[in-house]
């Protein structure tokens, strides 16, 4: 990667969206971790991010809902979907809204950290040519 993207974490699950950003930080990444979707798309009006990595399950506004919004007020986004509940109907959909990528938790955080690289520089390249 060129340079370090920045990263919205957004997961319900506290313990789960405290270790993950521990665990990217210690590989150099800048992560903010937020717990719903409505916080979320107030940080991305506030701040843009290189990535969001995104829970589909969670209270309220759930990631699909959240995942659609990001993608209409933000369509060059970059966003990395992470379930412990997949199906095919939820991964079309998943695919269908824009997610870049797709991952099924728990995974080993080299994966997520190759999905992030992976993702990084697609937005990189995209930017180039534009």
């Amino acid at each position: 990667m060129p340079a370090l993207p920045s990263i919205l974490l957004v997961d319900d699950e506290e313990r789960f969206r405290l270790n993950l950003k521990k665990m990217l930080g210690a590989h150099g990444l800048t992560v903010t971790a937020l717990g719903s979707g409505p916080e979320a798309l107030e940080e991305l009006a506030r701040q843009p991010y290189d990535v969001i990595l995104l829970d589909v399950r969670m209270p309220g506004m759930d990631g699909l809902a959240t995942l659609a919004a990001i993608k209409k007020a933000h369509p060059d986004c970059e966003v990395i979907i992470l379930t412990g509940h997949a199906s095919v109907d939820a991964a079309a959909e998943i695919i269908r809204l824009g997610a870049s990528e797709f991952l099924l938790k728990p995974c080993p955080i080299e994966e997520i950290l190759a999905k992030i690289e992976t993702t990084y520089d697609r937005k990189l390249a995209r930017q180039e040519r534009e």
